[in-house]
Formats: C-alpha cells, sequence, structure tokens
C-alpha cells in the first residue's frame, strides 16, 4: 500500500460490549510495538458533560470540539495517524474531515458481535446501574450500524476470538 500524504483515521465502531475500546488500546500496542506513529482517541470521553450544553443536546458539537482540540495537540507533535473508538465513528466521517484539517483518509471498521457475546462481556464490565440500558441500547445500535455503514465499511467479527486476533485484523484493513 502506498503511503497516504495526509492523515489516517482508523475509526473503530460497534455495539456496546463488542470489545471497541479493548480493540482499540491492542491496535495501539501493536503499532507501538512496531515503531508506528499515532495516536488513540477514545470518543466515549469527549461528550460526557451533564446537563448537555445549550442547543447541543445530543453533544455532538461538544464531541467535536474537544476532538479538534486533542487533534490539534497530535498533529502539533506531527501525528498523522488517529485511532478512535466511538459506538457511531463509521456514521461521522465529516466530523473528522473538518477537525482533522487536512485530506484525511477514513479506515471504517464495524466490529460485530452476537447478543450474547455482547451480553456476557457488558455483565462483566458494568458493575453498576447502566447494564440492562446498555444492553438494550446495543441491541438497537447494532441494527442501526448494519443498516447505516457506509459501503467501504470493513466488518470485523469478534465472537470467539482473541483480541490480538482482531487487534492484527484491524491493521490489516487499515494497511498499517
Amino acid at each position: 500500500m502506498t503511503e497516504h500524504r495526509g492523515c489516517e483515521a482508523l475509526l473503530i465502531a460497534g455495539r456496546s460490549g463488542v470489545g471497541k475500546s479493548t480493540v482499540g488500546w491492542e491496535v495501539s500496542a501493536l503499532l507501538r510495538d512496531a515503531g508506528t506513529a499515532h495516536c488513540l482517541i477514545e470518543g466515549d470521553t469527549l461528550d460526557q458533560v451533564h446537563p448537555a450544553p445549550p442547543g447541543d443536546p445530543h453533544r455532538s458539537a461538544i464531541t467535536e470540539r474537544n476532538l479538534a482540540a486533542l487533534w490539534a495537540n497530535y498533529a502539533a507533535l506531527g501525528h498523522r495517524r488517529l485511532i478512535y473508538t466511538n459506538t457511531v465513528s463509521i456514521l461521522e466521517g465529516g466530523m473528522f474531515e473538518r477537525t482533522m484539517g487536512v485530506p484525511t483518509r477514513l479506515v471504517r471498521i464495524l466490529l460485530t458481535a452476537g447478543d450474547a457475546t455482547a451480553r456476557a462481556r457488558l455483565a462483566v464490565r458494568e458493575t453498576g446501574s447502566q447494564l440492562d440500558a446498555h444492553i438494550r441500547r446495543g441491541a438497537l445500535m447494532a441494527r442501526r450500524l448494519e443498516e447505516q455503514a457506509p459501503p467501504d465499511t470493513v466488518r470485523v467479527p469478534t465472537d470467539g476470538r482473541s483480541v490480538t486476533d482482531i487487534a492484527r485484523e484491524v491493521l490489516a484493513a487499515a494497511g498499517w
């Protein structure tokens, strides 16, 4: 694969419990071990504000502002590769084109998992009051992502697979 001259954003999306954050961290570790410069942003942290900002009930504007601020700092250090994990990241290509400020190659990855796998993973992670809500929203989101994923989206199944194996498949899809 030819080196992209602008920036590259590896967007890792999927339902709750599919392993987005875990896979993102593993992709980062594999790149670090290979000496490949990159940065990782966990998108779920960019909109964690209550109440929602005025005029931004879905917190999408604050997400974009926070992403732009973080990316500006990474870009100032010379970074050109971003790993971004968030449930709907594959549907938000315009946000990355606006915030990254240069021609950006988007690699869209949709991690998939069956209901039983997602439920089991969430039961380990969600020890507070949000388990049922994550299970319900996750099932709805899995259907939405499957229906609305852009045509260039690469689907990567996670059921019964190791995190390292999944991360290697994601990296291969990105050509990194």
